[in-house]
C-alpha cells in the first residue's frame, strides 16, 4: 500500500453490512426488524459522540431498504444550515426517486440549523411523501427543537468500549499487514476515546510515519504525543514509596511538556488498576500481561509484589476523583496534584 492510500484508512474499513458493525447491536437488531416486517419510519434520529458509526448504519440501512446511491443524499448541516438549504431538500423531496422504492436524506450534525431550517424541515417532517426516508445524525440531541425529535425514531448510539477499539485495532493492523507490540492496541484504544474514527485516524498517523511493519510502543508515544511510559511509571513509584515530592515534579513534567492531563491520569489508572489486580488475584497475571509492554510489566510486577508500597484500593479512589475532576478544573493539573497531596499525606 502507497503513503497515499493510507488517508482513507478510516473509509476503507468502516462497516459496509449489518453484519460489519461491531458494538451497536441494539440498533442493528431494531433495524434490521423494521425491515422484515416492513415496518419503516419515515424519520429517525441517530444520535451519539463522534465517529460511534451513525452515517456509516445509516448508509447500510438505505441499501438493505433497496436504495441505490442515486436516491440517497447526505447533507452536512455544519455547511448547509440556512433556510434556503433546506426549502431545497423541501422541493426536492416531492419528486419521486430516479430507481428506488424510496429517496433516503441523511442530514448529519443536524443541530447545527439555524432555528428558521428547523422549522421549514419540521412542516416536510409532519407530512412527508410515501417515499421519502429521512435519517437525521446529530452528537448534540438537546440542541435539536422537542418536535423535530418528537417525530423521529430516536436510536441513541454507544460508544466502543475499550476491548471494542482494541479489536478493531488489531483486526485492521492484520489486514493491514503490521504487527504490534504488546500494549500498543491498548494505548491506541486509550487515545481513541470511544470513537471509531478517532482511533482509526491515529493508526493510520502512525503507518503513514514508520518505515517498518511493527510498531512499537515508543512510536505511538513519539508520534500521537501520549505520555510516555516511563513518565506514568516514575508517577507510580513515587506514589507506591510515598514520595510526594517526586510525584508532584512528574506532574510539573509533563505540564511543561503539554500532556494531556487526562490521558496522563487516563494510563495512571490502567497501572495502578493492574498492580491491585496482581496483588489480590495473582491468577490474572497472563491476561494482565498482555495489556502492557514488556518494561511496564516488570516494573508493574514488581510494585505488587513488595510489601511495603503504598498502592491501595484508596489511592486508586483518589485518582478516580482526580479524572473525574480533571475536566471541569481551571489549572488541569490541579485535581492530580490534589490526589497526591492527599495520598501522600
Amino acid at each position: 500500500m502507497t503513503k497515499n492510500n493510507y488517508s482513507v484508512l478510516y473509509r476503507k474499513h468502516r462497516p459496509y453490512e449489518w453484519s460489519d458493525v461491531i458494538g451497536q447491536d441494539h440498533i442493528v437488531s431494531v433495524l434490521e426488524g423494521s425491515i422484515k416486517l416492513k415496518r419503516i419510519s419515515h424519520a429517525y434520529l441517530f444520535s451519539g459522540s463522534r465517529g460511534t458509526g451513525k452515517t456509516s448504519i445509516a448508509r447500510i440501512f438505505s441499501r438493505a431498504l433497496g436504495v441505490s446511491d442515486n436516491d440517497v443524499y447526505e447533507i452536512d448541516a455544519a455547511s448547509n444550515r440556512g433556510i434556503d438549504d433546506i426549502r431545497e431538500i423541501r422541493d426536492g423531496v416531492s419528486t419521486l426517486p430516479f430507481e428506488s422504492p424510496y429517496k433516503v436524506y441523511i442530514i448529519d450534525e443536524v443541530h447545527m440549523l439555524t432555528k428558521e431550517a428547523f422549522n421549514a424541515i419540521l412542516k416536510t417532517l409532519e407530512e412527508p411523501p410515501t417515499h421519502a426516508i429521512f435519517i437525521l445524525a446529530t452528537t448534540e440531541t438537546e440542541k435539536i427543537p422537542e418536535t423535530v425529535v418528537s417525530r423521529c425514531q430516536v436510536f441513541s448510539f454507544r460508544k466502543p468500549t475499550r476491548e471494542i477499539l482494541k479489536s478493531l485495532i488489531i483486526k485492521v493492523s492484520k489486514k493491514e499487514g503490521y504487527v504490534l507490540e504488546t500494549g500498543v492496541s491498548d494505548l491506541i484504544a486509550l487515545l481513541g476515546d470511544g470513537s471509531f474514527r478517532d482511533t482509526l485516524g491515529i493508526l493510520q498517523k502512525v503507518i503513514s510515519t514508520i518505515e517498518d511493519k511493527k510498531i512499537s510502543i515508543k512510536e505511538i508515544e513519539m508520534i500521537t504525543g501520549a505520555p510516555k511510559g516511563s513518565l506514568v511509571n516514575d508517577f507510580i513509584i513515587a506514589l507506591a514509596h510515598n514520595e510526594k515530592e517526586k510525584a508532584l515534579s512528574v506532574i510539573s513534567s509533563a505540564r511543561e511538556d503539554n500532556i494531556s492531563m487526562k490521558i496522563f491520569i487516563s494510563l495512571i489508572l490502567e497501572k495502578v488498576r493492574i498492580i491491585l489486580l496482581l496483588k489480590n488475584a495473582p491468577a490474572l497475571a497472563k491476561v494482565l500481561k498482555e495489556q502492557v509492554s514488556e518494561d511496564d510489566w516488570k516494573v508493574l510486577e514488581h510494585i505488587s509484589k513488595d510489601e511495603k508500597n503504598k498502592i491501595n484500593s484508596a489511592v486508586l479512589l483518589e485518582l478516580l476523583r482526580a479524572y473525574d475532576s480533571t475536566g471541569r478544573a481551571y489549572i488541569e493539573s490541579l485535581p492530580l496534584e490534589m490526589a497526591v497531596v492527599a495520598v501522600c499525606g
